[in-house]
């Protein structure tokens, strides 16, 4: 028997998330995504989940609690996290729906993207934030530079009206979706 480099169900890129408590984020991630747990690790001493394992859609992803002797903070530790997930799935509006009543928190409400996606973005309680998509309209690069120009005039627009808010940059786009 050969052993693989990329195990049976993994891809070449695997998320791997720091929780303040894993075992809580675990229940949200089945309640919100529908995610089944694969496997689970605890230190006998500590009851910290050392090593969890959940399967989201088609895809991985590895979870465990924060250790601080070891370096390993929660994104709650630090105030958020700059790291999020991008989640297709089948209907945007009934997942966005699922994930607030397991107790996300609506960060950017659902919209029909210039890009070809309709998508919403929700926090989970553990801080980061998952950004639900269904993909509705198949656009070619040219489409969606022009969608893309137009987004950012508006966006551009409504941020002269308000000082407060920054400027949009500029946008660049290549290469096929």
């Amino acid at each position: 028997m050969t052993t693989k480099a990329i195990p049976e169900g993994y891809t070449t890129i695997t998320s791997c998330i720091t929780c303040k408590d894993a075992k809580k984020e675990m229940e949200f991630l089945k309640q919100a995504f529908g995610a089944t747990e694969r496997f689970q690790m605890a230190c006998p001493e500590t009851k910290r989940v050392i090593h969890a394992e959940m399967q989201v859609g088609s895809a991985r992803i590895m979870l465990s609690d924060k250790n601080p002797d070891m370096g390993c903070k929660s994104a709650a530790d630090l105030g958020g996290s700059p790291v999020g997930f991008y989640l297709y799935v089948q209907d945007v509006d009934a997942a966005f729906a699922k994930a607030t009543t397991a107790g996300a928190k609506t960060k950017m409400p659902l919209a029909d993207m210039f890009w070809g996606d309709r998508t919403g973005t929700v926090t989970c309680p553990e801080g980061y934030d998952w950004t639900v998509a269904s993909h509705v309209k198949d656009l070619t690069p040219e489409q969606q530079k022009e969608a893309g120009a137009k987004f950012m005039a508006e966006m551009k627009k409504k941020a002269s009206n308000d000082p407060t808010k920054p400027m949009p940059m500029k946008m660049e786009t290549s290469g096929k979706r």
